[in-house]
């Protein structure tokens, strides 16, 4: 008779389910619906309106033939390794120092964490001007008495995007560390005792013990940072423009100059199909690797 009075599955948390119809139909419709629409008007010749004239891979031969988009398929691959791995490095390197307990945490904290609270606009214009030769840290370093130091990457084509990277990573370290120094707090303060009985030095129990343990942690950071990665924008447009000539273009901004600038609907399409498709590329394997290896398992 207690099996009977219980609520079969399928009503089980109705009003819940309920509550959430809305936004699986709001997903449905802009996110499922829009990307489809994207993919099949980018085989078409679409310029300032959408056209249904199609012409088969004609957007995604020019878009692979232009200059401008292997550039910035190029500074995205150098800003996302380059991203990941310092941001990684030094927001865990951060929130270990940080979780010895130390004086002043929490101002230490606010201040580590404070660049992320900036939008990217703010950030890139900040380091716009830090950057500039004429009186950013060029111009401070020459009045010191150097006078033939010279660092003006912004105005290099040939380091331009590692003077983004500097922006990038000032803004986004510090909630990386927030999130490493959130995961050591739950590590279990006993582990840190046995470690330190069997005289396990503490770099090798970070190593061998700490990070394993908090690779979860781990993965939602790179989610995170990955997600920033690939829709970078704002802090090109804030910083260079793009420049010097074309040496700063990423794909986003390519998408962006293609559909309102060039009044080219299809190529901007055409580009950001390939945006999605890299995207799955990561996604596919590692959702498999993180949910359907632990099911079969």
């Amino acid at each position: 008779m207690a099996a009977d009075r219980k609520p079969s599955q399928l009503f089980r948390n109705m009003n819940a389910k309920v509550a959430a119809i809305p936004m699986i139909l709001t997903a449905c419709v802009v996110f499922v619906g829009g990307t489809l629409w994207t993919i099949t008007y980018s085989f078409t010749n679409s310029k300032l309106l959408p056209r249904e004239t199609f012409v088969g891979l004609d957007q995604y031969e020019r878009l692979w033939s232009s200059n401008k988009w292997l550039i910035s398929i190029e500074n995205l691959f150098i800003y996302g390794v380059l991203s990941l791995v310092f941001s990684l490095l030094i927001g865990f390197l951060l929130a270990a120092l940080l979780d010895q307990k130390i004086r002043f945490e929490n101002t230490f904290r606010t201040i580590f964490l404070y660049p992320f609270a900036l939008s990217f606009i703010v950030t890139g214009l900040v380091w716009q001007w830090i950057l500039n030769p004429d009186f950013g840290i060029q111009r401070v370093v020459r009045n010191l008495g150097w006078e033939s130091f010279t660092f003006d990457p912004l105005y290099n084509a040939e380091i331009v995007i590692y003077g983004v990277l500097i922006a990038g990573l000032w803004q986004g370290t510090g909630l990386v560390m927030c999130l490493m120094l959130a995961g050591l707090r739950g590590i279990d303060e006993d582990i840190w005792k046995a470690a330190r009985v069997d005289g396990i030095p503490m770099w090798k129990t970070y190593l061998m013990i700490i990070i394993p343990m908090m690779r979860p942690v781990f993965i939602t950071t790179l989610v995170i940072i990955a997600s920033g990665i690939v829709k970078l924008y704002d802090l090109i447009v804030a910083q260079t423009g793009g420049g010097p000539g074309i040496a700063s273009e990423v794909p986003a901004k390519y998408v962006y100059d293609a559909m309102f600038l060039s009044q080219n609907l299809a190529q901007g399409f055409a580009g950001s199909t390939m945006m999605l498709l890299t995207v799955l590329i990561v996604l596919i394997p590692w959702a498999y690797l993180e949910f359907g290896g632990k099911k079969h398992g």
